[in-house]
């Protein structure tokens, strides 16, 4: 790893009304081959981050850089093209497609490539091809969710943002959800996980951030994270202890 981040966050404010600030100057550095998690309570601005460096809400000030080149305020289909791959909570797949068709979205700038990326995502998820013909919308919460990581997938992204991906799954499609983020990342994807779970997400962040009101709370190594007593009495309740 380089002493540069390969995404940085540094100071970001932003909201969705005027002068409601839900991001109050958070920071957030994420380095090659790490998963970064974020966590923290409900209106904390977790989504509120992923959606800013994702150019789905303009930043008010603060810096946004990737590979050290300013992208704060870029549209979100340049940072596509840049390598930033975003997967969303909810409505994240085009219902009324076919799981192919959804595909084809995630390389709409690069159509000439689909066979080739296509063979290589369905590698990491077979689902893809075995249901490549079915409408996305007749398929499960957690085959939705291969669907919307495949997508985001097609145009080999070096960072993949991923807004509460167990979100609404049964806890079987919990675990499977958490399996295939292990496989990106080990496949060479940097992430950055804002998570509902918390102690599942820092199970599995090599760093994690705690928000609050806006702000970094804490930070650190998702397993010391995972183990303070301040974030346990905080934030993950008496069932993180037990465990």
């Amino acid at each position: 790893m380089t002493d540069q981040p390969l995404l940085a966050a540094d100071a970001v404010v932003a909201g969705y009304l005027p002068e409601v600030n839900i991001l109050d100057g958070c920071d957030l550095h994420l380095a090659r081959g790490e998963i970064v998690g974020v966590i923290g309570p409900n209106g904390a601005g977790k989504s509120t981050l992923v959606k800013a460096i994702f150019g789905l809400l303009p930043i008010r000030s603060g810096v946004i850089r990737l590979d050290g080149a300013d992208i704060g305020n870029r549209p979100a289909h340049e940072l596509v093209s840049l390598g930033i791959g975003y997967v969303p909570q909810s409505r994240n797949v085009f219902a009324s497609l076919t799981v192919e068709e959804n595909l084809q979205m995630g390389l709409y700038q690069r159509p000439k490539r689909f066979r080739k990326r296509f063979a290589a995502v369905a590698d990491i998820f077979p689902l893809l091809a075995d249901r490549r013909r079915q409408r996305a919308g007749s398929l499960s919460g957690g085959e939705r969710q291969v669907v919307a990581m495949g997508r985001a997938l097609m145009m080999e992204p070096t960072v993949l943002l991923l807004d509460e991906p167990s979100a609404g799954l049964s806890p079987i499609a919990q675990d499977d959800a958490f399996d295939r983020i292990r496989t990106i990342n080990e496949a060479g994807v940097s992430m950055v996980m804002v998570e509902q779970n918390a102690r599942r997400c820092l199970e599995l962040a090599h760093r994690g951030y705690v928000l609050d009101q806006g702000r970094n709370a804490y930070t650190g190594p998702g397993r010391e994270l995972l183990a303070d007593e301040s974030v346990i009495a905080l934030y993950l309740g008496t069932l993180a202890r037990a465990r």
